[in-house]
């Protein structure tokens, strides 16, 4: 998959979708598989449009919404799913201020070179986001491409939208969260050094280093890992500031991985989410985390079969 930065400068035509695409959920997956079809059928590179950071972060940083995937993680998705282009657009204010015709002008028509541009049926562009799906199909017929509209995209009776995976997550409900996103939620990441408790307690754990300013979730999980020798090794995982070991931490996600204790520093893994088992909280002593480890470790060998 090719990837670009900057100010877009194909050299061949393309069929273009436009969006953050944070989860690459059912909705965007069917919008992927369109614009792939499409794509071959006119002979063009299927092209993602992306944007980072994501606008909200540049306008309203303390109302952003929380990321579901980092730019990564979207990568490695829309790779697996065949993208063939994906371009990175650095977004500002400056970036922000182009008019509805300029952006269709400079970005899609002499940046991508766009013959088809696939959005949202709520798609919005351009200085004070004048611009929608009307006037994308008005710039098609002035600039030579054509615009199409994809609808809603429903999974589990509600409408697939990054918005509702957030909530599920929130609230616990990973099951439903990976209904909407066609596949378990998973944080990936290389493994570096932590403090080393959880070897000196018998629950030796792998420290993902983390990407997100404000992970989606929190707790504790039954998980499998991806990136082992083995594929879906089970697990169970703590994500959050570990309130019981350090009152004021950043988030931090362990995974301990049943019956494995190999070095894996530098590795790295990707974290499926799989049974929530309890929020964090903080013990009162010592002696009554260790048990509460001991219990979840339990409880999610239960829960992933595990012996």
């Amino acid at each position: 998959m090719l990837i670009t930065h900057g100010w877009p400068a194909a050299t061949r035509p393309n069929a273009v979708t436009i969006g953050n695409f944070d989860g690459v959920h059912l909705g965007h997956q069917a919008m992927l598989a369109r614009l792939t079809a499409r794509a071959a059928a006119a002979g063009g590179l299927p092209t993602v449009l992306t944007f980072e950071p994501h606008p909200r972060e540049i306008f309203t940083p303390q109302d952003a919404p929380t990321r579901l995937t980092s730019l990564r993680e979207k990568l490695e998705i829309l790779k697996r799913l065949g993208v063939g282009h994906v371009h990175v657009c650095r977004f500002s204010k400056a970036f922000a201020a182009l008019s509805p015709e300029d952006f269709v002008q400079r970005i899609l028509v002499e940046g991508l070179k766009a013959r088809y541009v696939l959005v949202g049926d709520d798609f919005r562009f351009g200085a004070r986001r004048a611009g929608d799906f009307d006037s994308l199909m008005a710039y098609g017929e002035k600039f030579g491409f054509q615009a199409e509209a994809m609808h809603t995209v429903e999974a589990a009776g509600r409408r697939a939208s990054s918005t509702a995976v957030r909530e599920a997550l929130a609230g616990g409900d990973m099951a439903g969260a990976a209904q909407m996103l066609g596949r378990p939620y998973s944080i990936s990441g290389r493994v570096v050094g932590g403090d080393q408790l959880g070897r000196k307690i018998g629950f030796p754990t792998a420290n993902i280093l983390l990407k997100h300013n404000r992970p989606p979730v929190k707790g504790v999980f039954a998980v499998r890992v991806q990136g082992l020798s083995s594929p879906n090794w089970p697990g169970v995982a703590n994500l959050g500031t570990r309130p019981s070991v350090h009152p004021n931490g950043n988030p931090t996600l362990e995974v301990h991985l049943f019956d494995l204790d190999r070095n894996l520093y530098g590795r790295h893994l990707r974290v499926e989410f799989l049974h929530k088992l309890r929020d964090e909280v903080k013990f009162p002593n010592f002696e009554a985390l260790v048990a509460q480890i001991g219990n979840d470790a339990r409880l999610a060998r239960e829960l992933l079969n595990v012996n």
